[in-house]
């Protein structure tokens, strides 16, 4: 479980999944899901509904717990640990920030009591600290407002400060430029770019918005509760702080200039190739592999397959 450079991953996860029973439908969210995120990463991780991205982040930040598999934050072992060991998780090392700031932010305190809450909570307040972070977010001029009083925008940087009140080695974000508008969002991820370069915090975004790639190393897509491809950022692309070119609507387009796409291999050999590959190559239900010790080859069958048991006519 270690990663190249001799130090532990922040993240590893390996064979998970995730079964939600109730007494008529068993629905498996998770189907033996891998994923790795150095120390110090800050990755994106984008699906479509029910893909399984959200039950991953509920598992991550200790609020949901695996079915089965391997899943490791740090020194913590999340399928092992006690409900003593899991309050410890969530006040230390993780740090949360809901797409809904009312989940966020509690509305009859002030900015700076916000920040300072979770500390209290913790037994180690430090209003010193509180300013620091909400000056580090852009809102120094705003540490006496209110939720009623601020902008979506300035809400979420809230938030932001927030999830770094305890110090923590993760923060996991879901959908955090959901609600607010596209200039907005580009500023909150510049945000989250710098404290992350500064605090060397780990940064997890759950994400619909493809613009979050030009702000991220790498950028995960899960499908059918499996990581299915990845986006890393090409060697030698700077990271602007600039806002990113014009959104486009396909991954692809969003991702070929700057990131290189991987298709995601799990630990027993299993890849998931995109659906709209397999249909221009007519594939479906059985295909055909060779390998001439280079690459591996993928098509349709030359001719069908006889059943068992039919004669030919």
């Amino acid at each position: 479980m270690e990663a190249t450079d001799g130090k532990a991953p922040m993240i590893y996860c390996e064979g998970l999944v995730k079964i939600y029973k109730t007494d008529e439908v068993e629905v498996v969210a998770l189907h033996g899901l891998n994923l790795t995120v150095e120390q110090g990463e800050m990755m994106a991780i984008i699906g479509n509904s029910g893909s399984g991205k959200s039950t991953l982040l509920n598992i991550l930040g200790g609020l949901d717990r695996p079915s089965a598999g391997r899943a490791h934050v740090g020194k913590w072992d999340l399928l092992k640990m006690t409900k003593e060991q899991l309050i410890a998780y969530k006040r230390e090392t993780v740090g949360f920030i809901w797409q809904n700031n009312g989940r966020n932010l509690v509305p009859y305190l002030t900015a700076l009591q916000n920040v300072e809450l979770p500390m209290l909570i913790h037994g180690k307040p430090d209003r010193a600290y509180a300013k620091q972070l909400l000056a580090a977010v852009g809102l120094e001029r705003r540490m006496g407002s209110r939720l009623t009083q601020l902008s979506g925008g300035e809400q979420q940087r809230v938030a932001l400060a927030i999830s770094l009140a305890n110090r923590p080695q993760l923060v996991l974000a879901d959908e955090p430029t959901g609600s607010v508008d596209h200039a907005t969002g580009e500023q909150i991820l510049r945000i989250f770019r710098r404290l992350n370069r500064e605090m060397g915090v780990t940064i997890v975004i759950v994400t619909h918005d493809l613009s979050v790639a030009d702000q991220v190393d790498r950028v995960v897509a899960i499908r059918d509760g499996l990581t299915s491809t990845e986006w890393i950022r090409r060697e030698g692309d700077g990271q602007s702080d600039e806002p990113g070119g014009q959104e486009q609507s396909e991954q692809d387009a969003r991702f070929g200039s700057r990131h290189e796409q991987f298709v995601v291999i799990d630990q027993i050999g299993r890849l998931q190739i995109p659906k709209d590959y397999l249909e221009q190559m007519q594939v479906e239900g059985k295909a055909v592999l060779s390998f001439d010790g280079k690459h591996v080859r993928i098509g349709p069958p030359e001719r069908e397959i006889p059943q068992l048991g039919k004669k030919k006519a």
